[in-house]
């Protein structure tokens, strides 16, 4: 891989990474890492995909897999993370936040990709290995966990 691509891969992924990574993690330090990883990675592989959707679903794929490496890590069950400052955001979306980020795993991913990333449910089965409808479901049990715990500060 020439220096030239590895600076479009990150030009491109890395906001993408690093919300992945924050996502699971919760810490911009340790998504900071994680982006490092996926980069040297995709170095050390020498990777070439068949076209952008592909290697965008291996680098969110890679990312999924080291961020839950991480977490079983025992230097992270060792240590206490701080919890991270979100007060920069304006006040809505930071409550907003805390509530996806409270979610259980895949339903944070699945709001993630559908919201954010603008994946439909087909592509989001596909980067997880499930059946569409199984990502379906996801995203509608994430809704409604999310209208459930927003209900008295917002009318939903």
């Amino acid at each position: 891989m020439t220096e030239e691509n590895l600076s479009y891969l990150f030009d491109t992924y890395s906001d993408m990474i690093l919300k992945i990574a924050y996502t699971y993690l919760k810490n911009t330090n340790s998504a900071e890492d994680i982006l490092q990883e996926v980069l040297l990675k995709v170095l050390k592989k020498k990777m070439h995909f068949e076209d952008e959707k592909q290697e965008k679903y291996w680098l969110i794929r890679v990312t999924i897999n080291l961020c839950k490496d991480f977490l079983k890590s025992a230097w992270y069950r060792k240590n206490v993370p701080l919890e991270e400052n979100i007060s920069y955001l304006p006040k809505e979306q930071g409550e907003i936040l805390k509530v996806v980020l409270a979610l259980p795993e895949k339903y944070k991913m699945v709001i993630y990709l559908y919201y954010y990333e603008g994946f439909s449910l087909q592509e989001i089965a596909k980067i997880w290995h499930k059946k569409t409808a199984t990502i379906g479901t996801w995203l509608a049990r994430a809704r409604k966990m999310l209208k459930e715990k927003l209900k008295g500060e917002w009318d939903l």
